[in-house]
């Protein structure tokens, strides 16, 4: 994992669902750059964090208690990460009321909640910095994901207006959209299927580059949006995804 030495000295940043899959590979990465992060997670046990947080996204006391604890121990907050997130399956009639509701309040409205509160924080930075978590379920149509798909896209979204509305109290907005990773949580799908192998072939092959995105090729792509090097990147988001969002490719051998 590439890092620019010292890029994220004095700098602290939250990382939401840093305990585990992509959420830890940016702990790791910037800390590797200088930062101090505090990590908020559901179990943040196993966090590898210089602070980690018992936070639930969902529920708004949780993340202002959260966000009281890192200024109580670190003193500021520069750079946050929206990475918390659930998945969904099915098409669109797959899941019922209550199950739209959930999936929406962890995805969209925990970013939401944990950048609000951040914000007078932010405003006082010299170098603010969030990125959300979105993914290529946001800009390509997959089937039987319209439930995370519909989350994602307002993820991604929101992004924009958020940049919009900060941009000129100095905070930058950006996005990442990873491809399908290899994470825990994709392990658990992969072993839930009839066939796990022939399942992780066919997600190999959606993908143009032909493998799982690696969590720490997304937290390079984090890295870069939450750097105070990309003073001008704002609005945006950058595709990990070996290609999937823009490329259609013959298919191999032909």
């Amino acid at each position: 994992m590439s890092t620019v030495e010292g890029e994220f000295n004095g700098l602290v940043a939250i990382v939401t669902g840093g305990a585990s899959g992509i959420g830890a590979a940016i702990a790791q990465r910037l800390r590797a750059g200088g930062a101090t992060v505090a990590v908020f997670d559901l179990a943040p046990e196993s966090a590898d964090a210089d602070l980690a947080v018992a936070v639930d996204v969902s529920d708004d006391e949780s993340v202002r208690a959260g966000v009281a604890r890192v200024i109580d121990a670190l003193g500021r907050i520069d750079i946050v990460v929206n990475n918390a997130g659930i998945g969904a399956q099915g098409d669109i009639a797959a899941n019922g009321d209550d199950e739209w509701h959930r999936v929406w309040d962890v995805n969209v409205v925990g970013l939401a909640r944990v950048s609000r509160a951040a914000l007078p924080h932010l405003r006082v930075s010299p170098a603010a910095a969030i990125v959300n978590t979105s993914s290529i379920a946001a800009t390509a149509g997959l089937p039987q994901r319209a439930l995370y798909s519909a989350t994602k896209g307002a993820v991604l979204a929101l992004t924009r207006a958020m940049a919009a509305d900060h941009l000129r109290e100095g905070i930058r907005v950006n996005a990442v959209n990873p491809g399908t990773a290899d994470t825990p949580w994709v392990g658990r799908l992969l072993d839930a299927a009839d066939d796990p192998a022939a399942e992780r072939a066919a997600l190999e092959a959606r993908q143009p580059h032909g493998r799982l995105v690696s969590p720490d090729e997304v937290a390079a792509a984090v890295a870069y949006l939450a750097s105070p090097a990309s003073g001008s990147t704002t609005g945006t988001s950058i595709a990990v995804d070996g290609g999937m969002q823009e490329l259609r490719l013959r298919p191999a051998g032909s």
